[in-house]
Order: C-alpha cells, then structure tokens, then sequence
C-alpha cells in the first residue's frame, strides 16, 4: 500500500495492547530487522539483486607480512543495513505526536540494536593455498554469522534488557533514576513497559495464557512443566495410540501389516 500503508501496519503492531512498548517487542522488533540485514546481504553475495553485490571495498589489501590478502566474496552487510533503516525505521520517523513518542524512539533504537548484532559478529573465513597445502598464502573473506547466532545473541540482550523513561528529553534515558548516569549501549534492548503476567488468561489483553497447555516433565527448557506451567503443577493422563505397523508386502499382491498399540503420558498445566 505504499509508505502510508507501510506506517499503518507498523504502527499497528507497536501498539498491541498485549505487548506495546514491552521487552517482548524490543526483541521482535530486532530479530525483524536483523533478519532483512542477513536476508538481504545473503542475496547481494548469491548475485540474486541487480542493487548489490559483494563487499567492493575489501577487493584489495591484507597482510603480505602475514601472509593473506582479501579476495573471494565478502558479505555487504553495509547494503543490508542501509536497506533495512530504509524499508523498516523511515515509516517511524514520519510518525508524530507526543503519545507515541517513547515508542518510536523505543523501536528506532531496538531496530538499530538487531542490525548491529549481525554487523558485530561477523567473522572472517580463510582459505590456504601452497604446494602441497602448506597454506603459504591464504585468501580471506568477510562472512556474517548464522542467523541462529545472531538470534542467541539478540536472546541474551532481551534477557538483559533495560527499562526506559516514557518521557523524552534530549536522549533516551532508564527508567531508574539511580541508573540514569549509566550509559545505554546501541547493542542494548530497550522497552517503556513492564510486561504482562503471559501465565494467566487475560481475554481484554489477547492473553491465552498457559492452562492446558501440553509440556515435558524432563525438560529444563522453554517447554517444560516447571517453567511453562509458571509453578501451578501439571496434570498427567494416558494416551492410547493406535496405528498400523511391521508392514510387509505379500506377493502378489497386497501389504500386510500388523496393529500396534502403544500408550503415552502426556502432561498438560493446571
């Protein structure tokens, strides 16, 4: 729909009532751009974008001393980065109006945070090359990390990120006035909001909350009973499983097959 429609969506989705301004969508919002920098520069070195290519500024140079030189094809993650501040923080910027202020600054600094993460952690990869691969001479090359690295990495910031005043001065600044001399890093997360109990059912907030939900009793992660069932217990029932099994082929000319039936525990939150 344009840069109008672009806002609209946007703009939309800051102010969910569930989760506007909260840590969750600090993550989400760089985790988004995050991901069009790794989409967009992974298809700049795949030659699948008229726009871009590899990294020409790297074409020349290295270390003789050292034996290396750049070559091969380094990712543009600049080209990314300039693309995702275009297509993600412009709508942003042309938002006004005191009420939505703190958010868009919020949003602004949470997208830029994303973008660094992917520009932080790129690596360089090598290759040798000499007889009989002594790796007398090596070509090296700028290379982003996995997207799944990035997401790790973005994780441990949510998990550590801070809280920030609603009300705009001249900078973004914490929340807690004792903190307020402690500087916020652009690799930060930031939110305005503290967020909902996601424990309980709350219909006005769009919240289903975790009743019911299935769970693993032996897992320590994001799936298991102690921590999705938020300290309420579970509750464990059989399962009878019925399904067709040791299936031979009988000449000629069906298959023959046996029916097996197994039982499961299957735990589910209070």
């Amino acid at each position: 729909h344009g840069q109008e429609g672009d806002q609209r969506v946007l703009w939309g989705n800051i102010c969910m009532p569930c989760c506007a301004g909260t840590k969750e969508t600090a993550f989400i919002s760089a985790v988004t751009a995050a991901g069009l920098v790794h989409s967009v520069t992974r298809s700049c070195s795949a030659g699948n974008m008229t726009e871009c290519s590899c990294d020409v500024t790297l074409r020349h140079g290295g270390s003789a001393s050292e034996g290396w030189h750049w070559g091969g094809c380094s990712d543009d993650v600049h080209y990314g980065m300039s693309f995702s501040r275009k297509f993600l923080d412009v709508p942003f910027k042309n938002i006004t109006g005191k009420s939505g202020s703190g958010l868009v600054a919020m949003t602004l600094h949470n997208n830029e945070a994303g973008r660094q993460a992917v520009a932080k952690l790129m690596a360089v990869d090598c290759r040798c090359h000499g007889v009989s691969g002594s790796c007398a001479v090596k070509t090296c090359w700028k290379t982003m990390s996995s997207f799944e690295k990035v997401g790790r990495f973005l994780k441990d910031k949510y998990e550590n990120s801070i809280q920030i005043s609603d009300r705009l001065k001249k900078k973004l600044r914490r929340k807690e006035k004792s903190q307020r001399k402690i500087p916020i890093g652009k690799e930060d997360l930031l939110y305005v909001n503290k967020s909902p109990n996601y424990c309980v059912e709350d219909q006005k907030l769009g919240i289903p909350g975790t009743q019911g939900r299935e769970c693993n009793r032996t897992s320590q992660g994001p799936e298991g009973c102690n921590l999705l069932c938020c300290g309420r217990g579970y509750n464990t029932h059989v399962v009878r499983h019925v399904e067709r099994c040791e299936c031979k082929f009988v000449w000629c000319c069906y298959v023959r097959c046996r029916r097996c039936e197994t039982m499961t525990d299957v735990h589910t939150c209070k």
